[in-house]
């Protein structure tokens, strides 16, 4: 049995003993179908007193530490430890996931308790600032969080009488939240003279704002309002763990060991004293009690469950047992009955029945217990002590036999021989000592060849030898009874082993991971019938091998539900159970044991869901070793899609060169170049590597992306448009249901996925922030809501959307391999499947999370990998292509059979109305019927069949097909080689695009004469483009090498091609027949030159620094240029075809003389005199400004000359095109900027008559076609470009005003000292009199008293309760803007000052005040919709954005009454400058001082935030909605103005140009107005002219 496959039974957990009653409390409830839920280590149960039967939830990967009961009693929230713990919700009665909440808490979940109606939860977290957040528990959205408390929060409560109120508790303080908009706002109870302050260790809430908590002195507080009003004194006698409030009144149970009851009012009305009952004892301690009806449930410090009768009270009735705190490491089974002995670190032996499930014995000793033995004939029960001893009790009545200590240190394992005879006793003293039974245990013989402490021991069958392990993974033999070493091999060759519970030897070298510490597997244990063994592991992991198991790594099952080290594992005496234990959990598992021969009647079981990565250790494969990959998918799984940078680093990279800059700035640059380009075409499909991207749209074009742009492609027009709002590859592409909308997602550090309209080409949505490196797989829900997605991050992470709002709805990790497609089932949105790499997966939503199922296979197979996944005719069946060729017919998660569909890996697949139709791997289109039985026609994709229409020409036969799509009559075919092909039903193949294979592309050469260019790749073609309108591919040739460079001889009739060998070829440029070659290089050829005139020579440059200079008439070789120190990148000819221009890789410019190859140094002011016949160059004076700020990061790689040298194009390694003023003098100069291929733009050329630019990618296999639009004739539409790196400081000064705004520093008054810095002088010492017209206007307001009143001396004097606000004078101009307004038609003004919002009434000259803000006020905008009167939101200074009470927020709140509505806590560090509503009212709009001025959209009456991004490096003074507008609104600010679209949850922008208007530079903006001239939108600026 060298098989390393999983072995084919299974274990089913049927019993936990213990209850985790230590370091938890308020666990334990009735259900609504009175069944008692409680957790122990990694699981929920559920256990039903009725019928003594447990269910688990095991959904958790850790210790549960916290529970919490919904109000209808059926669904049950758990959280657990770990470092990136989750919140569970499930039923109590299938045990099934409802909701999963992650991504917040770190460190643990603490306290979870839901609200009055069930539909929220709150959490608080074990991480340092004890975190509280509110869920909505169903959606797995997180609503509002806040740091809750400096030290541990004990116990959290929603008031259930008032909403959005919450009540928490803890070490010295009790916190009465309020929870509106998306912010919890605290306020500390007063303890006052009431009670002392100290820790509060429970609560509940009661009507009237009261509220009862339980504190650490055994004293119940209780407050109103935030008020302590009085005290219970010695309620318990020490403290008060858990407090249950019921219809009837409330429970306590306390340290002390009581249990009381008391009615509403809190007025006592019964005691019940678990210590004084029949099963009570010294230090019971009471941490959970539940009461309903008349029954109580207990739950203690020592994990015991008690059930409590009212009226009978004096005799509760004991449920559940465990182990009490301390580490369990000691278990042993009975050799003859049911029964598992167990002893812990809590000094206590047990008993368990594992047939009844009930705790029959309990001895204390009077040492903590390490290990156990019973005798063979079970009479003996042997227990090694922690302090070196060992004592031997009867089993029958646990009396004492013998107390043995011959060692010093712990005993760590014990065992009785076969025979009875004897007991060998191993200790971390490491040697093992013999004792004879008979001889009432006398030491007979020792072992000492051990290093290390003993940590397993086996008997042989026949008693005569013992085997052992030591720490150090040693394994060593020793003959029986004396304890002599065996050291002679062959000696041992034909012992049987009477057990197997070592951890190395050969028959267990495969529990072994392959890189694993040898301490980290703590027991096994064989079963020698079933050919299977167990293993425990550190990692809470029991685990089901074959047995033996020879080969390292081999395949397992595995089961959790332990949360920590599980310390031992042992089989019952008649293999039926398995019994594990827990070390921290100290729980005991009872595991059935499943046979395979009882599979196969139990195939209806389901694969148990899990939460966790079943396949964390490739566990659960049903296969030996893995077939060997199809070569294509090879390929493809090795592409990492990695970059070094990307173009989000941009900013930051820019950022780290400001000095740079700053040297820069001061020169005056030149501008950028009136001229522009725009795309117009582009060749190529990204086939290679994607699949399933290729679509028709609603109007019968086809949409497909290649390299960085979504093309949607007019087949009757030959023409294209371009989506251009990625900017890096994109990976995936997906279609709405309704063919409308497209979904495309790109390779980024945080990838987005935009979703575009391919009428408008606009977008509609940009989702982003939870893919990394980006994203492989998208596709659309049936009824076009939602939207899954697959990263290709380590963990594949599957995300779900809600697309229109931008929201993510739930994400999960999916698998460590390739995800290679997700599809949603089309019946049910919440359900979905991914395939990859031996990965078959099916997922169902549960709020936050995905709970995914592996494929069963069942007994039909392997998991192969599967490459493509639809949906059949029912919500049950789904089909999967694998790489062998097959489909494979999936009900539910089960496999029901398999069809032989292609040779080869089937790659694509479509489901239809009637059928399917799938393609492969073999070039072969098949139709199907809708069962998969007949395959009803095949089309194959051959050179013979292509239409004469045709844009192009197949390169192969059958070529790999990636993506089919039908519609129109048509089948649309992807292939890997580029090439878009539309097949007609009768048999004719058109080719519709084409580009170049998988391979950089680096040769580009464009005809001296005619609209012509070629281009070489490393793909090993060399291809002819027509470039007019008809953009085809009119020849290509296979070469032996692919190739970097190609040009045209000056007539145009002959082509030079180097290739990547040293050799090159000159060919035919119509027939591309070979007309001469050569090699004499070793190297690739990097750049080769015809000189012009006549093409009398021929410039051949190589990567081992040498150019070759051929004479083309004789064909010999007449001049060799040395003297380059690096491999050469560039080559140009001057117009004599005397001088060459060189360029090398370490950025030298070197000339040559032709023909001999003569080195000549040229001053840089001659080089600008010579006459070039063509600049394709990228160093020298004349180009200086072509390299970047970010030089260092990224290469210009290609540059070329127009023909009336006034544009320079460059491409460069951020897949940029640009575009300069020639000669490009000066650093950095300013330019024009496209994206459009992905990385590295390889080269660039201009047409002959300048009409057209051509780029080549280098990785994105693309050619692209770009216009050349000359200034003024263009038609003024949205210009493409982006401005340059640097915005020009020399642009105009600032206002002074303006200046000292842009500097203010906005110091928090919660955090400085001194409050304010004091400067001028005091008023009263001023010298001048206010002059008339700073005099304030007469005041409307009260007259002012006379004279102050004073108090009657009669009354008694009151002492002062508090100071009410009635009049403020003064108003904030001096650095807001905007912030005064009418409110009901002129009435009332509003406006600020200081943290105050003021309501002045015109008529009475009366002021109200809003003073919920706790600092300066800086904005004020009114909600100008109907809907909505006199709706005010208010902006404010603060701290950092850590959502605590200091932090920035905003205020929506109603003028009239001062009610707050909502308030919006924010992550603008330092403040908010600037508040905009929307046109309906509902949307808000708030800009940030933080460093990016960041600009934030709010739904405010939820208190979601919905997009938020960087505004810009400067001061931004407005934002604001157009006012007709949800979507589009303006920012303006120092040099700035940018217009803003919102899409989905992403913000776009563009910025405002100032093309048209002669002289107009960028000023500083310090204010915006719309209006509305045919439509046009017209801005009106506050600008500063000098």
């Amino acid at each position: 049995m060298a098989d390393r496959s999983a072995p084919s039974c299974h274990l089913r957990l049927e019993w936990v003993y213990g209850y985790r009653g230590h370091q938890c409390r308020n666990n334990l409830y009735y259900t609504a179908a009175k069944e008692i839920v409680y957790f122990v280590a990694g699981v929920g149960v559920v256990y039903s007193p009725r019928e003594h039967r447990q269910k688990f939830y095991l959904g958790h990967q850790d210790d549960i530490i916290s529970l919490a009961l919904h109000p209808e009693r059926v669904l049950v929230a758990t959280g657990q430890v770990g470092k990136e713990p989750y919140i569970c919700v499930w039923d109590s009665y299938t045990v099934q996931t409802v909701s999963v909440m992650k991504d917040v808490h770190t460190h643990g979940i603490a306290c979870l308790a839901f609200d009055l109606d069930g539909q929220r939860l709150v959490s608080v977290g074990l991480d340092s600032k004890n975190t509280v957040c509110v869920w909505d528990w169903r959606k797995g959205k997180l609503l509002s969080m806040a740091p809750g408390h400096t030290d541990r929060i004990f116990d959290i409560s929603w008031d259930l009488y008032q909403p959005n109120k919450l009540v928490s508790c803890g070490v010295k303080h009790i916190k009465f939240w309020s929870l509106c908009g998306n912010s919890l706002t605290p306020k500390r109870g007063v303890f006052g003279k009431t009670g002392d302050l100290q820790t509060i260790l429970c609560l509940a809430c009661a009507r009237d704002e009261v509220t009862y908590s339980g504190a650490l002195n055994g004293d119940i507080y209780v407050w109103k309002g935030i008020n302590l009003v009085r005290t219970i004194q010695g309620a318990h006698a020490a403290g008060i763990f858990s407090m249950n409030a019921c219809e009837e009144g409330f429970a306590t149970g306390g340290r002390d060991g009581c249990v009381r009851l008391w009615d509403l009012n809190f007025k006592p009305i019964t005691v019940i004293d678990l210590r004084e009952t029949d099963q009570g004892y010294k230090g019971l301690s009471v941490r959970s009690v539940c009461w309903r009806g008349d029954h109580i449930l207990v739950g203690t410090q020592d994990s015991e469950i008690f059930e409590i009768v009212v009226h009978e009270r004096n005799k509760p009735f004991l449920i559940m047992q465990g182990h009490c705190e301390g580490e369990l490491w000691a278990l042993a089974v009975h050799p003859t009955k049911p029964l598992a002995m167990t002893g812990s670190d809590d000094r206590s032996v047990r008993i368990w029945s594992l047939i009844d499930h009930a705790l029959i014995a309990r001895c204390n000793m009077e040492e903590p217990i390490r290990c156990a033995a019973v005798s063979t004939d079970g009479i003996h029960l042997a227990l090694g002590m922690k302090d070196g001893s060992f004592t031997v009790l009867r089993v029958r009545d646990m009396t004492e036999v013998v107390h043995i200590k011959d060692r010093k240190e712990a005993i760590h394992e014990l065992k009785y021989s076969p025979d009875g005879n004897f007991l060998a006793v191993g200790s971390n003293d490491s040697s093992v000592d013999i004792y004879g039974v008979v001889q009432r245990y006398k030491k007979v013989g020792e072992c000492i060849g051990s290093l290390s402490f003993i940590t397993h021991m086996d008997w042989s069958s026949d008693s005569k030898y013992l085997q052992t392990n030591d720490g150090n993974g040693k394994r060593l033999f020793y003959r029986m009874p004396s304890g002599k070493e065996v050291t002679n091999k062959e000696e041992l060759k034909g012992v049987q082993w009477a057990s197997w519970t070592c951890v190395s030897g050969l028959e267990v070298n495969g529990i072994w991971p392959k890189y694993s510490d040898i301490n980290d597997i703590n027991s096994v244990d064989a079963n020698f019938i079933g050919q299977v063994m167990v293993t425990a592991d550190d990692y809470g992991i029991v685990k089901l091998f074959r047995y033996p198991c020879l080969r390292k790594g081999a395949k397992f099952k595995k089961y959790l539900g332990h949360s920590a080290h599980v310390t031992n594992v042992r089989w019952s005496h008649d293999h039926q159970w398995v019994v594990s234990i827990g070390g921290a959990d100290h729980s005991v598992f009872q595991w059935k044991f499943v046979p395979d021969r009882k599979l196969k009647d139990s195939l209806h079981i389901a694969p148990q869901e899990s939460l966790v990565d079943s396949n964390s250790d490739d566990s659960d494969s049903d296969q030996s070793d893995v077939p060997e990959l199809d070569s294509e998918i090879e390929q493809e799984t090795q592409i990492t899609y990695r970059r070094q940078v990307y173009k989000e680093d941009l900013p930051q990279l820019k950022e780290q060169c400001k000095e740079k800059r700053k040297s820069a700035a001061s020169k005056r640059r030149e501008r950028a170049p009136g001229n522009s380009i725009r795309l117009h075409f582009v060749h190529g499909y990204r086939g290679y590597d994607c699949r399933s991207n290729l679509f028709y749209t609603q109007t019968g074009e086809i949409v497909y992306h290649v390299a960085a742009v979504g093309v949607v492609y007019n087949r009757q027009q030959n023409t294209q448009r371009f989506y251009l709002g990625h900017d890096d590859d994109i990976l995936c592409l997906a279609i709405h249901p309704l063919k409308d909308y497209v979904a495309t997602g790109q390779v980024g550090r945080d990838s987005s996925i935009h979703i575009w309209d391919t009428e408008t080409i606009k977008p509609l949505s940009v989702l982003k922030g939870y893919h990394q490196y980006g994203v492989c797989a998208v596709d659309f829900s049936a009824d076009g809501k939602r939207l899954a997605s697959v990263g290709i991050d380590d963990n594949h992470t599957i995300v779900l959307w809600d697309w229109k709002k931008g929201e993510k709805l739930s994400a999960v990790r999916g698998s460590k391999d390739k995800i290679f497609v997700v599809k949603i089932n089309p019946y049910m949105p919440d359900k979905l499947t991914t395939v990859g790499i031996k990965h078959m997966k099916f997922w169902r939503r549960a709020g936050g999370g995905l709970i995914g199922r592996k494929g069963c296979i069942g007994a039909l197979g392997r998991t192969d990998t599967m490459m493509c996944a639809v949906y059949g005719w029912t919500e049950e069946m789904a089909f999967s292509g694998t790489s062998t060729g097959d489909v494979c017919i999936w009900r539910d998660v089960f496999l029901i059979k398999t069809v032989k569909a292609h040779d080869g890996p089937v790659f694509s697949m479509h489901a239809l109305e009637k059928g399917f139709v799938t393609g492969g791997k073999d070039g072969v289109v098949a139709l199907w019927d809708d069962t998969f039985e007949r395959c009803l026609k095949t089309y194959a994709i051959k050179r013979a069949a292509l239409a004469p229409g045709s844009k192009g020409l197949l390169l192969e036969d059958n070529p790999s097909i990636r993506a089919i799509s039908l519609g129109h009559g048509h089948i649309l075919v992807g292939t890997k080689n580029g090439e878009i092909l539309e097949v007609d039903k009768s048999g004719p193949i058109t080719l519709l695009v084409q580009g170049h294979m998988e391979g950089e592309v680096w040769g580009l050469a464009t005809h001296p004469h005619l609209p012509i260019c070629a281009t070489v790749s490393d793909d090993k073609t060399l291809r002819i483009w027509d470039l007019s309108p008809s953009h085809c591919m009119l020849a290509v040739r296979k070469l032996k090498k692919g190739g970097r460079c190609c040009c045209f001889s000056p007539d145009g009739k002959a082509l030079a091609v180097g290739l990547n060998d040293g050799s090159f070829l000159i060919v035919n440029a119509d027939t591309l027949e070979d007309l001469v070659s050569f090699q004499h290089r070793k190297d690739v050829i990097s750049e080769i030159r015809f000189s012009p005139g006549a093409g009398k020579y021929l410039a051949v440059a190589s990567c081992d620094n040498f150019v070759d200079i051929y004479n083309v008439m004789s064909s010999k070789r007449v001049g060799i240029c040395k003297g380059a120190s690096s491999y050469i990148t560039h080559m140009d000819w001057d117009i004599r075809g005397k001088l060459l221009q060189v360029n090398t890789g370490a950025k030298e410019q070197l000339f040559f003389e032709a023909p001999r190859g003569k080195k000549q140094t040229i001053p840089s002011l001659e080089v600008e005199k010579i006459g070039w016949a063509s600049w394709t160059s990228v160093l020298g004076s004349c180009c200086e400004g072509i390299w970047p700020i970010i030089g260092e990061v990224t290469d210009v790689t290609a540059s070329c000359l127009t023909s009336d040298s006034k544009v320079l194009a460059t491409g460069d390694d951020f897949g940029f095109v640009k575009l300069f003023r020639y000669p490009a003098k000066g650093k950095f100069g300013k330019f024009k900027r496209y994206v459009a291929h992905s990385t590295h733009v390889t080269n660039v050329r201009w047409t002959y008559d300048d009409s057209l630019l051509v780029t080549v990618g280098g990785a994105d296999t693309s050619l692209m076609l770009w216009t050349y639009e000359i200034e003024g004739h263009r038609d003024s539409r949205q210009c493409d470009s982006e401005e340059s790196d640097l915005d020009s400081e020399e642009d105009g000064g600032y206002d002074s005003d303006v200046t000292r705004e842009n500097e203010i520093n906005y110091t928090i008054k919660a955090l400085s000292t001194n409050i304010r810095p004091m400067f001028g002088i005091k008023p009263h010492l001023q010298q001048k009199e206010p002059t008339l017209d700073e005099r304030p206007p007469v005041s409307r307001a009260l007259p002012q008293p006379e004279k102050l009143q004073t108090n009657n001396v009669g009354k008694k004097k009151r002492p002062i309760e508090d100071l009410i606000l009635e009049l403020v004078f003064g108003y904030r101009g001096k650095d807001c803007r905007n912030n005064v307004h009418y409110l009901n038609d002129g009435a009332d003004v509003i406006y600020h000052t200081a943290s105050i919002g003021i309501l002045y009434n015109v008529a009475t000259g009366s002021q109200s005040f809003y003073q919920e803000h706790n600092d300066d006020i800086l904005c004020l905008t009114v909600n100008q919709h109907p809907k909505f009167t006199n709706i005010v939101a208010t902006g404010q200074v603060g701290d950092s954005a850590d959502m605590s009470a200091t932090a920035p927020s905003i205020h929506v709140w109603d003028a009239m009454n001062k009610q707050t509505l909502s308030v919006l806590r924010c992550y603008h560090s330092k403040g908010v400058c600037s508040v905009s509503f929307s046109a309906t009212g509902k949307l808000l709009l708030s800009v940030g001082l933080d460093p990016e001025h960041t600009i934030t959209i709010w739904k405010w009456q939820e208190g979601a935030k919905i997009a938020s991004r960087a505004g810009h490096n400067q001061r931004i003074f407005v934002a604001e909605f157009r006012p007709d507008s949800d979507t589009q609104f303006v920012s303006v600010g120092v040099k700035h103005v940018r217009f803003w679209t919102l899409a989905g949850r992403a913000l776009l922008s563009k910025k405002g140009l100032l093309s048209s208007i002669e002289d107009a530079r960028m000023q500083t903006m310090l204010s915006v107005a719309f209006g509305a001239v045919l439509s046009v939108e017209m801005f009106v600026f506050g600008k500063i002219m000098y």
